[in-house]
């Protein structure tokens, strides 16, 4: 037992030297992405922009595409335009529960000012319907209002959802691109890395928003993705983007 715990060991070290960040991150940043920031909120890294185009030019099959978390559509609309780059037709299936880590959020205010968490999730939420909405009217993304975990239940249950606007969306099989975006902490984008490995297929890529900030616990997660032995690190900039071996 002991042997197997330094060879795991000895392969996370091995793995933590691989993934680390490029110092000065590439920014693919075009006229229309540059636009797109400029009205809609969110959090996106720029760099992402450059993974997401690297990881879109070379999907080959018709699988949807995930992204967990939403927030304000910002990363839903950047995925839509790279779709339209390359000729993508994959469904993008986004899931979100805006609930933004409050369990009182009809009592609570935000940072002591008069606006209530209830009243701020609904203004994200509306947000993101709009946003998408407009810059994704070609493509709307199906969005279904869930935490993580429980869209995942949902997909390998293969239930028939409606999502945020009300459209009937089957869920399950495999999957092509798997965006985490959701939990940053290490418990969290674990789990929603075992959730979309279970249906990524060979081939598929899987980016890890925040991932080269040490602050966050998804950091961690990066050498463990590493050393299972079923990725392959195919860009960093500075976060993380994966392929799935097998093909």
């Amino acid at each position: 037992m002991a042997n197997v715990r330094n060879l795991v060991a000895r392969a996370l070290r091995k793995a933590a030297f691989v993934v680390e960040p490029p110092r000065q991150p590439i920014d693919a940043s075009d006229l229309y992405t540059t636009w797109l920031c400029f009205a809609n909120a969110g959090m996106l890294d720029r760099g992402n922009l450059y993974l997401i185009d690297y990881a879109l030019s070379r999907i080959r099959t018709s699988s949807p595409m995930i992204e967990i978390g939403s927030f304000c559509g910002l990363s839903a609309n950047v995925l839509t335009h790279f779709k339209r780059k390359h000729g993508l037709k994959n469904h993008l299936i986004t899931c979100d529960k805006w609930d933004f880590e409050n369990e009182d959020a009809d009592r609570v205010h935000v940072a002591g000012s008069p606006v209530l968490f209830s009243d701020y999730r609904h203004f994200v939420r509306e947000s993101y319907l709009r946003t998408t909405g407009l810059f994704s009217a070609d493509d709307l993304p199906f969005t279904v209002e869930a935490m993580s975990d429980e869209f995942f239940e949902k997909w390998k249950k293969g239930e028939t959802v409606q999502d945020v606007r009300g459209r009937a969306l089957p869920l399950g099989g495999p999957v092509s691109f798997c965006y985490i975006d959701g939990n940053h902490t290490y418990e969290g984008s674990k789990q929603d890395f075992l959730n979309c490995d279970a249906f990524l297929e060979p081939g598929g890529f899987l980016l890890f928003d925040d991932s080269a900030e040490h602050q966050f616990g998804v950091w961690r997660l990066m050498p463990e993705v590493l050393a299972t032995g079923r990725y392959k690190l195919s860009a960093t900039n500075p976060n993380h983007l994966f392929q799935k071996l097998g093909v």
